[in-house]
């Protein structure tokens, strides 16, 4: 069948999702027949596109909130849309800084809880609670009755919250100069954990995670992000993924499987405008749907200019250094001239060919067209997310031994 010789049989782990429920092209076309079906793809897939996420950072003056709020969007502290920092309060009311390239993603540096007269729930109510998804609570010490308080009408307010201890870089360089004979990272991290919790008992079991906005690729940071991909709805949890600064292997592989949840939905769209009777609308559409979320991959996986650009000043080395170790077409970034050499390729050219002849011819040749469709975009979207994904992960391992050089203290 056609649709065999487009898409070959892929692996096991690869395409999770079709391979299950899509794996013949009568399926599809019969899909591309309901009209309803079509619809509800479609809002699905602009939901997941266009979704947005409230991340509220709050805790006692000083614990490194705004460092924190900078880290999470992957811009540091002197970057001109960073949260100011400093050892005072600089944050006294909310303050929303978006993604730098997820505008749909937005960080919030909340006013500190430190005063003697903290009330959780006026707190609450004066930074606006509904409009957050989720809370994470920060302390660069121990956690606080006010840190306990805002928890728990966080939760009586059935909303989720996660404590995060940072600085923990500080900590394991200051347990260092004592020269202990014995000295174990792992050991002090224990202690600190222990600590925490030991602190937190009023709240029942709480999930602390110990972090450091210098260097998000060690301790507890990939733990926080594995357990908010459990907890969040899935459409909040693709936004979140996609918006992380890639900081590990594991992260590269989590926005892999994030990004192809996308891919079944944007090649059924394409499917659903192949089957309009206007030859050639098909082709125009699929290269601007490619070129589209490429791009959205290129930012994803930190492999864009703005990116590259914050990654040289990090490690010392200009943009095209940084390149250097990347092997896929995609190296020099996407455009349209780009895109549309790699949809008209040898293997996919007879196929696309088809597609257009198909869409001339009423009724059913155009619901085969939207098979044919689907198949094409489905496999070259895998293939390309597959390729940015390989050269993230080469420019990550290239760069890790500067990435993780001790970093100077937070503030």
């Amino acid at each position: 069948m056609l649709y065999e010789e487009v898409i070959p049989e892929p692996a096991a782990d690869a395409l999770p999702i079709i391979t299950t429920e899509y794996e013949g092209i009568e399926e599809i076309i019969n899909i591309c027949k309901k009209d309803s079906a079509t619809s509800k793809v479609k809002e699905k897939l602009d939901l997941l596109e266009n979704v947005i996420l409230n991340v509220a950072i709050t805790g006692n003056t000083g614990a490194g909130k705004s460092s924190y709020v900078n880290a999470f969007r992957g811009v540091p502290d002197d970057d001109k849309g960073s949260a100011p920092t400093g050892v005072t309060e600089t944050t006294m009311e909310p303050l929303m800084y978006p993604h730098p390239t997820m505008a749909n993603v937005r960080i919030w540096d909340l006013p500190g809880i430190g005063s003697p007269k903290f009330k959780a729930k006026q707190y609450l109510k004066d930074v606006k609670f509904k409009t957050f998804d989720f809370f994470i609570i920060i302390t660069s010490e121990r956690f606080k009755e006010n840190d306990i308080m805002l928890a728990k009408e966080i939760r009586r307010k059935k909303k989720l919250f996660y404590f995060v201890r940072s600085k923990i870089d500080n900590d394991i360089r200051a347990e260092m100069k004592k020269k202990k004979k014995n000295f174990s990272q792992e050991e002090v991290l224990s202690q600190i954990r222990e600590d925490c919790k030991k602190n937190l008992k009023k709240v029942g079991d709480p999930k602390v995670f110990l972090v450091s906005s210098c260097d998000l690729g060690n301790y507890d940071f990939q733990l926080l992000i594995d357990t908010l991909e459990k907890e969040l709805p899935m459409h909040k949890r693709l936004a979140l993924l996609q918006s992380l600064p890639v900081c590990s292997v594991a992260m590269i592989d989590k926005k892999t499987k994030v990004l192809q949840r996308l891919i079944w939905l944007i090649a059924f769209s394409s499917s659903a405008i192949a089957m309009a009777p206007v030859p050639g609308l098909s082709i125009a559409c699929d290269l601007g749907i490619m070129i589209a979320f490429f791009l959205r991959c290129l930012k994803a996986y930190g492999l864009d200019d703005r990116s590259l650009k914050i990654l040289s000043e990090r490690v010392d080395k200009s943009t095209e250094e940084l390149k250097n170790p990347m092997k896929s077409r995609f190296k020099d970034g996407v455009d349209r001239k780009l895109v549309m050499k790699f949809l008209t390729s040898t293997d996919l050219g007879a196929a696309i060919t088809i597609a257009y002849i198909l869409s001339a011819i009423p009724l059913a040749g155009t619901v085969a067209a939207g098979g044919v469709s689907f198949g094409t975009v489905f496999h070259l979207l895998n293939k390309g997310l597959h390729e940015m994904a390989e050269d993230a992960k080469l420019v990550l391992v290239e760069n890790q031994p500067k990435l993780n050089a001790s970093p100077s203290p937070q503030t």
